[in-house]
């Protein structure tokens, strides 16, 4: 039985992909396969599983030495179970910037593309049998895709995004713009977690100008609950960083409608990365980007001392 999971703290993309993906292997290709999470699915990622009806995946934190996996939307070790490399890696489907550090026992397909959401992948990657998919399957499909290009706003979006969601939508029945209200509700209600829960929530780990970073964003349509809780999510960062191993939390309030992103600045290493990295003074303990969506396409790479 194949494993098949996405990354670490997994939000709408990595746990409806593995779901996707296993469906594909066991259903059409006839290997049988199974979708698993690396945490708990975030609180729109829950909300697409119970508005489709699917059954939440179970979670792990290891692989087994040699045990069968296909890794969907991610190729970073970092967000990934510790003993990956010893697993037998499969297969590689990701849409996002290629990282290094896998270690496979043998030549393997590997497919990244640069689209918006791994959902978009699987699809074209499944060919004319995407027809087959069952309706829970097509709105984990369509939910992902939406989720990924926060309707069409984000600028990783391409026009084949667009025109896969618009298939799906029409094949299931469903308003865009009522679904993407319904993604956009459930992933900015937070009230219920803690503020390491939200710095962890949807956050990717990576090193910029030798600092290890943990860099989290919370895409919301009520930016004010979440800023009403800065000086305790600044108070939270030290502890998260330590006990992640990380030199700073950085995190990002993403505006949906706004489509604009407010960077809580805690101190002076983050006030240095900001100005250096956006071009932006900052005064205060926030600073205000516009325009600024896209972690992928935007802030990863823009990041520096």
């Amino acid at each position: 039985m194949i494993k098949v999971f996405g990354h670490k703290s997994p939000d709408t993309d990595s746990t409806g992909s593995p779901l996707i993906w296993a469906w594909y292997l066991t259903e059409v290709k006839g290997t049988p396969a199974k979708a698993v999470l690396l945490g708990e699915p975030n609180t729109e990622a829950a909300f697409v599983l119970r508005r489709w009806g699917l059954d939440k995946p179970e979670i792990i934190d290891t692989v087994a030495p040699g045990e069968a996996v296909v890794i969907v939307d991610t190729n970073n070790p970092a967000e990934l179970p510790a003993g990956i490399n010893d697993a037998d890696i499969q297969a590689i489907i990701d849409h996002h910037k290629l990282v290094g550090g896998l270690e496979t026992r043998g030549p393997i397909d590997i497919t990244i593309r640069p689209l918006a959401c791994t959902a978009t992948i699987l699809h074209d990657l499944m060919g004319a049998d995407a027809a087959r998919m069952p309706a829970p399957i097509k709105g984990a499909m369509l939910s992902c895709i939406l989720s990924d290009t926060l309707q069409f706003r984000s600028p990783t979006t391409t026009p084949h995004d667009r025109a896969v969601v618009e298939a799906l939508a029409a094949d299931l029945g469903v308003s865009i713009p009522d679904h993407a209200a319904e993604l956009f509700a459930a992933k900015s209600d937070v009230s219920r977690f803690s503020e390491a829960e939200l710095l962890r929530m949807d956050s990717k780990e990576y090193e910029v100008s030798g600092k290890q970073l943990r860099i989290s964003v919370l895409e919301t349509t009520s930016p004010g609950a979440v800023l009403a809780r800065k000086a305790a999510l600044m108070a939270a960062m030290p502890g998260v960083a330590d006990a992640d191993g990380a030199d700073q939390v950085l995190l990002f309030v993403v505006d949906i409608l706004n489509e604009e992103a407010t960077l809580l600045v805690p101190n002076d290493l983050v006030r240095r990365m900001a100005e250096a990295s956006f071009g932006c003074t900052v005064s205060g303990d926030t600073v205000v980007l516009p325009g600024i969506l896209s972690r992928k396409k935007q802030i990863i790479p823009a990041l520096k001392l």
